[in-house]
């Protein structure tokens, strides 16, 4: 499968919002799309296309932009597909994945920890690596070293 194939099978399904597909190294194709045609692109996706496997959910912060990636798999066509789409860099969010393939539910919440990226109607949008009260978004341009004192951290107690 190349980039030529994705794009008429994404034509062929009526995929909404693909911005363009174009060749990537080491995957079928790079298929950046609108951010609000998330919710009918990714069971058209995992579907017609036939990438029934979400490999990775990550996040960018480009400083201007922020960038969200799926990279998926599929057992018959045997090679992975990159998903992307650029988000408002004042409120970055999209619609959740884990609809389409459960897999998404923990790379989300990692990239909404991290980067600082929302994903709308998650089921469980909450830290998983950061303590409990953490408001901060390491992985963020903007995040700088707090000193012990500056820190806030609300720690809760089981």
């Amino acid at each position: 499968m190349d980039a030529d194939e994705v794009r008429a099978k994404l034509t062929g399904a009526g995929a909404p919002g693909i911005l363009s597909v174009d060749p990537f190294p080491g995957v079928a194709a790079r298929v950046r799309f609108s951010p609000d045609s998330a919710a009918p692109l990714f069971p058209i996706v995992r579907d017609a296309l036939g990438f029934p496997h979400l490999s990775t959910v990550g996040g960018i912060d480009w400083v201007e932009r922020y960038e969200v990636f799926y990279l998926l798999w599929s057992d018959t066509a045997k090679t992975y597909l990159l998903l992307s789409a650029d988000l408002d860099a004042k409120a970055p969010h999209i619609e959740t994945a884990s609809s389409t393939w459960p897999s998404a539910n923990w790379h989300e919440r990692e990239a909404w920890e991290l980067v600082g990226i929302g994903f709308d109607h998650h089921p469980d949008l909450r830290h998983l690596l950061m303590p409990d009260g953490y408001d901060f978004h390491p992985l963020q341009r903007a995040f700088k070293l707090h000193e012990p004192e500056e820190l806030e951290v609300k720690v809760r107690h089981v």
